[in-house]
Parts: C-alpha cells; structure tokens; sequence
C-alpha cells in the first residue's frame, strides 16, 4: 500500500485533473490538504500537485476504502521515506489493518446479535396479529 510510485519528478498535475483521474471532487482533495495529506504548491490562487501529492491521494483513497481514519492514512504514508528500512511502516501498518479488522468483526456480531433479536420481535408481532 505504501510504497511511493516512481513518476516524472517534474509532472505537475491541477485539481481538476486529479480530481478527474480518481473521480473525487475538488472539494474532497482540498479537504485531504486541509489534513495535512498533500501539500501543493501554489501560483497565485491556483494548486499545483506533484507526483508525490498524486501517489499521496492515491494512498489516501485507498486507505479509505480499507476504512482507515485519516489520521492512521497520514501517519503511515508520513512513515514512508524513500531508501529507508521500511518494516517499522509495515509493522505499524499490519497493526492497524488488526485493530481494524477487530473492530469490523464487533460490529459485525452486534449487527448479528441485532438482527436476531429483530427477528424475535417480529415473530412475537405477527403472532399477536393472527390472535388479534
């Protein structure tokens, strides 16, 4: 997940066309800068993203479809450096995928546990009804 793609180091990209490429809104890409996630440069009023912004949303995005908060995507993908021992990011990452998954494993029994007693619920409705 975080390893950084090697890019043009030169390639800029705008707003519009990452939010295009990862079919995000602008607004969701200003967003991730607010958390400190990309770090554009600016000219006049305008953003300019570079490769390293690129991967970093690329990252953040998938972070998020595993359900990852943005303080553990910024955490892990600020871990990353280039040339570096990259287990103690790994280790940390295995860590958080763990925490995660026992969270998502609660909630699952609880929805199962909900679904049960609804279940219940209904039987006992439905057969109030027939007597009613």
């Amino acid at each position: 997940m975080l390893q950084i793609e090697k890019e043009r180091a030169d390639a800029q990209y705008s707003i519009g066309e990452l939010a295009s490429e990862f079919d995000v809104t602008p607004r969701a890409i200003r967003f991730y800068e607010d958390h400190g996630l990309l770090a554009p440069k600016r000219a006049g009023q305008r953003r300019i993203y570079s490769p390293r912004d690129r991967t970093r949303l690329k990252l953040t995005l998938r972070g998020k479809r595993l359900g990852l908060t943005l303080s553990e995507i910024r955490e892990l993908i600020d871990m990353y450096e280039p040339g570096r021992d990259e287990r103690p990011q790994l280790s940390r990452f295995l860590a958080v995928l763990q925490s995660h998954r026992a969270s998502l494993l609660q909630q699952r029994m609880d929805i199962e546990a909900q679904l049960t007693e609804l279940k219940v619920f209904e039987k006992k409705i439905r057969k109030q009804l027939k007597r009613g």
